[in-house]
């Protein structure tokens, strides 16, 4: 229901389209007065960013190539770092992210990383139960106060010496349709960042941890300079000094690879770090060139980060952030435990390590895991090949990465298997957002929504830019994918996995982004009409 105007400042033009009695202590007439003030301010600065995106997409798909932008030569070939980075994230090589569930904001703390990524993002669906109960959970955990109770009568605390807390809202493309400032929608970003902000930045700055933030899909300069007149804004009206506010971006967009010396310079006041993530990258690549059929992938199982335009991609991150003082992230390891079968578990753990060598031994600062289970493994391999805080120090002078190496497609086939299995996610997890979960586990991988995108998109360009072939040379085609999509739909209605009772809707909605002309931008931006 939506909140009387009365209930607000009555100048604010700020309404909430959504419950919000149970939700008082967030939802304060403070907090709501400051994300009115970072929508009226910076909103159309947004939207203008995002019909950029929209029109170097429209030139991708006539023909144009991603490049190294001419008006920003002297950024990158500048002298200039970063800021000094803070002491609290001097030591980052194990991070866990997660959606801001209460337990596993616990588990997180409690799991031995340095670092809990808490995210609003691609790991939970935006119902407006999920974000607000999210914000008053950070809030608790910020305050000292979280405490979660099972069940069964199991009491979760934080113990001593928890991870640094950072915070990843949503993208500049996801709205938040429960609330509406002088009429228009706000964005998801700005709630995430606003709310959080408001109610926890004072704390955090007087404990010397921030707050922090992990800023994802940005394409371009410009989007990180908003995101920085965001956080200037924010510090000046919450009276922190500038700088306060410290942010890693995530390199997770084709085009934001080639612009990430100029997105540390907008942000140079309070950059930390750039990550990469795999997974959205990959996902950008398949998006950007959606309309070429020379540049298709394989499935995403043979996708590996030795792939020559991931490998580029890493390196030349490695090498950009080390010049201007930054940290290299490294990606996420989407493996969990495989419970009562020993030889597939060992497997699986050695996968990690395996990805996580590659990482430390390239010059990475640090690296991310989805499971508790998995921080003492990537430790390990760290605590073994990085003996100092961090690799500042590698500066990768011999990377010489070029536009084509950072475009050229990876050679490999389409199996049945993979084919199959692309359905079986994209339907899986879209159910399971549908029904509130944005972090689901599908055959021992964690899956969230930048592989439910990948799965999505691959199943786009291999039925849109046939004819192709499976290795066994039999055709891919339309009547295989719906086959395979009634057939999982019907197995996920009956099985009683996460979002079984959404399956109907969720396939309907997947065959329909599939056998559209037009490859969609977001699974999240349709299904988010869907969403409870």
């Amino acid at each position: 229901m939506a909140v009387p105007q009365s209930a607000l400042d009555p100048m604010s033009g700020l309404r909430l389209h959504a419950d919000s009695e149970a939700y008082r202590d967030i939802l304060t007439p403070g907090a709501l007065s400051f994300v009115a003030g970072l929508h009226r301010r910076f909103d159309s600065r947004r939207r203008d960013l995002l019909a950029e995106r929209a029109t170097r997409q429209q030139r991708y798909d006539a023909g144009e190539l991603p490049d190294f932008r001419a008006d920003t030569a002297a950024i990158r070939e500048g002298d200039w770092v970063v800021a000094p980075i803070p002491a609290a994230l001097q030591d980052r090589r194990v991070e866990i992210t997660g959606p801001v569930e209460r337990k596993m904001i616990i588990n997180a703390l409690n799991s031995g990383a340095k670092v809990f990524m808490a995210d609003f993002e691609d790991s939970s669906a935006p119902t407006w139960a999920n974000q607000i109960d999210g914000q008053r959970n950070l809030r608790d955990a910020v305050d000292g106060s979280i405490e979660f109770t099972s069940g069964e009568g199991k009491v979760y605390r934080v113990g001593a010496n928890p991870a640094v807390l950072v915070v990843r809202p949503r993208g500049w493309h996801l709205p938040e349709r429960h609330v509406t400032v002088d009429g228009e929608v706000v964005s998801g970003a700005l709630v995430d960042f606003g709310l959080f902000a408001f109610h926890n930045a004072t704390a955090l700055h007087a404990r010397d941890r921030g707050p922090y933030f992990y800023l994802p899909k940005l394409q371009s300069m410009e989007e990180a300079a908003l995101w920085n007149d965001v956080l200037s804004h924010a510090e000046s009206v919450l009276g922190l000094p500038n700088g306060t506010m410290k942010a890693t971006v995530l390199i997770e967009t084709l085009p934001a690879v080639f612009q990430m010396h100029e997105i540390l310079h907008a942000l140079r006041d309070r950059a930390v770090g750039l990550n990469c993530g795999r997974w959205d990258y990959i996902f950008s690549y398949l998006k950007t060139f959606r309309a070429h059929r020379d540049r298709l992938l394989p499935e995403r199982g043979q996708v590996t980060m030795n792939v020559p335009f991931l490998k580029a991609y890493s390196e030349l991150l490695i090498r950009t952030c080390h010049r201007r003082g930054a940290f290299a992230m490294g990606g996420m390891a989407a493996q969990i435990p495989i419970k009562g079968d020993e030889e597939a578990n060992a497997a699986a753990m050695a996968k990690v390590r395996a990805d996580k060598l590659r990482e430390v031994t390239a010059g990475h600062d640090g690296t991310w895991v989805a499971h508790p289970a998995l921080v003492p493994v990537a430790q390990a391999v760290f605590d073994q090949h990085m003996p100092t805080s961090n690799q500042l120090h590698v500066s990768r002078d011999d990377v010489e990465v070029s536009r084509d190496a950072l475009i050229a497609p990876a050679i490999g086939t389409i199996t049945r298997q993979g084919f199959d299995n692309n359905v079986e996610v994209c339907l899986r997890y879209t159910a399971a957002w549908l029904d509130g979960l944005g972090c689901v586990p599908i055959h021992h991988l964690m899956e969230d929504a930048a592989t439910a995108e990948i799965a999505r998109a691959q199943l786009w360009q291999w039925l849109h830019h046939g004819p192709l072939e499976f290795s066994d040379h039999a055709d891919v085609n339309f009547a295989l994918f719906d086959q395979a999509l009634a057939a999982h739909c019907h197995r996920l209605r009956e099985s009683g996995h996460p979002g079984a009772r959404r399956a109907d809707e969720a396939a309907a909605l997947i065959a329909a982004l599939t056998h559209a002309d037009e490859l969609r931008d977001f699974l999240t931006l349709p299904a988010y009409e869907h969403l409870s």
